[in-house]
């Protein structure tokens, strides 16, 4: 059954989905009394943070001229371990992480919240665990290498 539904949701439109549910959670449970002001810098730092890091890994992506479709992974013709992807496997979906925090902080809602880890153990297991076989099968000693050397997420 998990492989069955492995790398079937481009991040992205889970990105919507997840931030959709995070919206309704706000609207249907009990906020956070978090302050306008401070709750507005700590969502755009972290959003900021986020959409650093990802347009970070696309430029990294197109500078080695591979695919960056996060459903094909096995097209890939380069390895990436520059930039960014020197100090994480996964800036891509680093990046929408901290987007969905921010989105989270914002609407001051720890149900919201909640959707998180749930975010983090989808794409820890249908996206990237996929990915990462399909990478060490395409780059092999390479790969287990970098795997070794560089962290999933931080």
């Amino acid at each position: 059954m998990r492989r069955l539904l492995e790398l079937r949701v481009p991040p992205l439109l889970l990105t919507l989905i997840a931030g959709s549910l995070m919206w309704w959670l706000a609207r249907v449970t009990p906020a956070l009394d978090w302050p306008l002001g401070s709750r507005a810098v700590a969502a755009a730092l972290l959003c900021i943070g986020g959409l650093a890091i990802a347009i970070a890994a696309v430029r990294e992506f197109r500078g080695a001229r591979t695919t960056g479709s996060p459903l094909r992974p096995a097209d890939a013709s380069a390895m990436v371990r520059t930039g960014i992807y020197g100090r994480t496997r996964n800036p891509m979906y680093l990046g929408l992480l901290l987007v969905l925090a921010a989105w989270s902080v914002w609407l001051a809602s720890p149900a919201a919240m909640a959707v998180l880890p749930v975010v983090v153990v989808y794409l820890d297991r249908l996206q990237i665990a996929p990915e990462e076989r399909a990478l060490a099968e395409r780059f092999g000693r390479d790969f287990d290498e970098y795997r070794r050397s560089v962290r999933r997420w931080l």
